[in-house]
């Protein structure tokens, strides 16, 4: 009977990133949507693109996610997590007391750990492969390029890639983050769920 709790418990992190996803499902979405269009754009899947808008487009990209991971850092609170940054880099001696804090959880909780990432491995795995069938094995980039919504010279990577960052990229920067948290003890099993479901009310 106390397999299943104990189990719970050591696969926190990963069951808070699958719960924040859920919880904050329209905005991580909605930021991996403006990353996804702009790596179509820059490979192409709209048509030839100039040197000018294929920056435009990285700086789309990489701007969403950054976004997110402010987002994910403040428990969804993008300026908590730019002041846990300043903080975590103005403080010399609370910088050194994070790091000591994260050693010690990592070499005691090294177990834990494992176990999360293998499980948030398997998910990911899980997903490129569905993505992967979806891209290659089904009509819908025969389709997409017939009904003229991507351009004939595109590759199957537009498919593959925008999927990939509306799942696997987001669902990879949340769990990483949450476990950057869980090692600095900024991640605890109740009050952190509380804090996650306060910023979705």
């Amino acid at each position: 009977m106390n397999i299943p709790i104990n189990l719970s418990k050591k696969l926190f992190c990963l069951q808070s990133t699958l719960y924040f996803f859920k919880k904050h499902f329209l905005v991580i979405v909605g930021l991996g949507l403006i990353a996804a269009f702009g790596r179509v754009i820059q490979l192409g899947g709209f048509g030839e693109i100039s040197s000018t808008t294929n920056v435009i487009s990285e700086i789309a990209v990489e701007s969403a996610r950054v976004l997110l991971f402010l987002y994910v850092l403040g428990l969804a609170n993008i300026k908590n997590g730019i002041l846990r940054i300043r903080n975590f880099f103005s403080n010399k001696v609370n910088k050194r007391l994070q790091w000591s804090i994260a050693l010690q959880n990592l070499k005691k909780q090294w177990s834990s750990i494992l176990l999360n990432v293998i499980g948030f491995s398997l998910i990911a795995l899980a997903l490129n492969f569905l993505i992967e069938k979806l891209a290659y094995e089904t009509c819908l980039y025969l389709t997409l390029r017939k009904d003229g919504i991507l351009a004939q010279s595109s590759s199957a990577w537009t498919i593959l890639l925008f999927f990939k960052n509306i799942s696997v990229i987001p669902f990879t920067l949340i769990f990483q983050t949450l476990l950057v948290l869980w090692l600095l003890n900024k991640l605890t099993n109740s009050k952190s769920i509380q804090i996650i479901e306060q910023a979705g009310d």
